[in-house]
């Protein structure tokens, strides 16, 4: 989350927050920390994970150009499925009737569902600028990360002795 929607420590008998927006021992148990660095996935138990600086991590040498974002508010289409290989220039959504056009070459790796409604500007899906070379259909390695974070802080809160 970048932000915290509401999430309390008396939601439930543990509560974990992935990345900025929550503060530990305060809105939730443990935070996870999820920017990219030496940092990801470490267990926070008090305080906040890093600010979010509204700038994607690079891969491969591209950060904002890999976002996907809504180019109109309205309902998002796509017209690409996750795995396919796309060329920048392509159009790989609509949003009424104007198209989303990828900024470069890479693999869809997230993308919305059909139907949905966004706003101008809204991210609705990314690019990897790796291809062929990543396989989307496995865990990444930042997903891993974070979820040892989370397979930690269970451990630590449940079998603390």
């Amino acid at each position: 989350a970048k932000k915290n929607t509401g999430t309390a420590r008396n939601d439930a008998e543990l509560v974990i927050g992935l990345g900025p927006g929550f503060s530990a021992g305060k809105d939730v148990d443990a935070v996870i920390e999820t920017m990219r660095g030496h940092d990801l996935g470490k267990v926070i138990y008090e305080g906040s994970a890093i600010p979010d600086t509204k700038v994607p991590g690079e891969v491969a040498g591209y950060s904002r150009d890999r976002l996907l974002r809504a180019p109109a508010n309205g309902v998002f289409k796509p017209l690409k499925n996750i795995g396919d290989l796309v060329k920048a220039g392509d159009t790989v959504a609509t949003v009424e009737e104007t198209p989303l056009q990828a900024e470069i070459d890479g693999m869809v790796r997230g993308m919305l569902y059909p139907n949905l409604a966004v706003r101008r500007g809204m991210k609705v899906g990314d690019i990897d600028p790796r291809g062929k070379s990543v396989d989307c259909h496995t865990i990444s390695d930042k997903a891993r990360a974070v979820g040892g974070g989370v397979l930690e802080a269970i451990l630590h809160c449940f079998f603390r002795r």
